[in-house]
């Protein structure tokens, strides 16, 4: 009998229907994940007028939402490398459903702050499950663009929650943020049960000696995408293991120690960005550049951010593209921060909505594939959790030097994205078109 790979297998199979119905049940929860975390943005002045506080006090929604990311990240992540991502993610998305459903009925600031911990808990589980897993579905030559293009489900949650703010401030209706939530939990609901049709990671089960559950999902896969089974003559085998799985110890050291510096940094500078300039640009603004219709307009720039991503991802490589969105993302911050009119601040807005999108956009297509399987979802809950860190930062801290200058904020997140293109030049690996350990 001959062995075959499961990369083996995926190449066979392609990129194709199969993994189109992946993206589309991944793809909705994904949106669903943005719309939470970006609600914090949109729905703090509604939050302020109804329970009579201020915007930074209705920012502490922000703080323990991105608290709880920060321990679901950490906690969920390891869990799917010790039980299955399957499970996990069937929890988180019922946890994110119920929770983000109650916050729609809080009847006071505390019991909301409650709320949104727990569902900033299934968010955080959420999101770096679903990247390591969808990672191991995709053959290697089609990878990085078809993780940047989940990705941009996060553009399409931004562009929904933008739209469903403006909707209620043109309606003037009380206790907006509750009509946001309300649009917010809608997807994890509906998501709840497609997440039942994903099976588990036919490499996650090779890895843990369920070789012939693995084998029937691959079959699966192949007869989905129009390909012939594995022959009676064939048999799974998995990719020889790797010396090192943990991921602060021997050659992942330094990556992940890059890697993860990534995160924070570039983590700090978008939930900076996006948790402060909804409630600025809803009030005063800059001139002409004020409102929700411009809010609508940056959600829209970070499309076009995406298809560059997913595009560069796989004719440049992982690294060059992270480095190259890092450095335009600092440029549209410092054109910003020396902006005399409108319009140049109008272009900066656009330009760091693009740049700082695609930067995730090549930051999910990097990162899982710098991991070995058994460590995998370890590896994308830590990054989960320094981003967590990061966005628990914006808010609270980044907040005492909005109150000083709003402009010193922005020049500052320009600094940190430069410092994360440097840390991504030191990266000692290039995944472009690699197989999956």
């Amino acid at each position: 009998m001959a062995a075959i790979t499961i990369d083996e297998a995926l190449d066979r199979a392609g990129a194709g229907t199969y993994q189109r119905r992946l993206m589309g049940i991944f793809g909705l929860v994904w949106a669903a994940d943005a719309m939470q975390v970006l609600a914090v943005g949109f729905t703090a002045a509604s939050i302020a007028a109804t329970f009579g506080l201020t915007v930074p006090q209705a920012l502490q929604t922000g703080t323990l939402f991105f608290l709880g990311m920060l321990l679901g990240a950490i906690g969920f992540g390891r869990l799917a490398d010790r039980i299955g991502r399957r499970n996990v993610l069937i929890v988180t998305v019922l946890c994110d459903a119920i929770f983000g459903t109650l916050s729609i009925f809080a009847p006071d600031f505390t019991i909301l702050l409650v709320l949104r911990f727990l569902t900033g808990v299934a968010v955080g589980g959420t999101l770096p499950v679903d990247y390591a897993m969808m990672a191991e579905f995709l053959p290697a030559k089609n990878r990085g663009r078809w993780l940047v293009l989940l990705e941009g489900f996060w553009a399409v949650g931004t562009l929904v929650v933008a739209l469903a703010a403006w909707a209620a401030s043109v309606a003037g209706v009380e206790d907006a943020w509750r009509y946001i939530f309300a649009v917010t939990a809608l997807p994890a609901l509906i998501g709840i049960g497609l997440r039942f049709l994903v099976p588990e990671s036919p490499l996650y089960l090779m890895r843990n000696g369920r070789s012939d559950e693995a084998k029937s999902i691959v079959d699966q896969i192949l007869i989905t995408n129009g390909k012939h089974p594995i022959a009676a003559d064939q048999y799974l085998v998995s990719p020889p293991p790797p010396q090192e799985t943990r991921i602060f110890s021997g050659a992942l050291r330094r990556r992940s120690v890059m890697i993860l510096a990534i995160w924070f940094l570039v983590s700090i500078s978008y939930y900076g960005i996006f948790t402060w300039m909804p409630p600025r640009l809803a009030g005063e603004g800059f001139g002409f550049v004020r409102g929700y219709g411009f809010l609508v307009l940056i959600a829209l720039a970070q499309l076009p951010g995406y298809a560059l991503a997913a595009y560069g991802v796989e004719k440049w490589g992982r690294r060059p593209t992270l480095i190259g969105f890092c450095v335009l993302s600092a440029a549209g911050c410092l054109l910003f921060v020396v902006a005399s009119g409108g319009i140049l601040i109008g272009a900066s807005l656009l330009i760091m909505s693009f740049a700082l999108l695609g930067t995730w956009g090549a930051l999910y297509a990097y990162t899982p594939e710098l991991y070995p399987t058994a460590s995998r979802a370890t590896g994308m809950g830590a990054a989960g959790a320094m981003a967590r860190f990061g966005g628990l930062l914006a808010p609270s801290l980044m907040g005492l030097v909005v109150a000083h200058s709003f402009g010193l904020a922005i020049a500052i997140f320009a600094g940190l994205l430069l410092l994360a293109a440097i840390a991504a030049f030191r990266i000692d690996a290039e995944t472009r078109a690699s197989s999956l350990a």
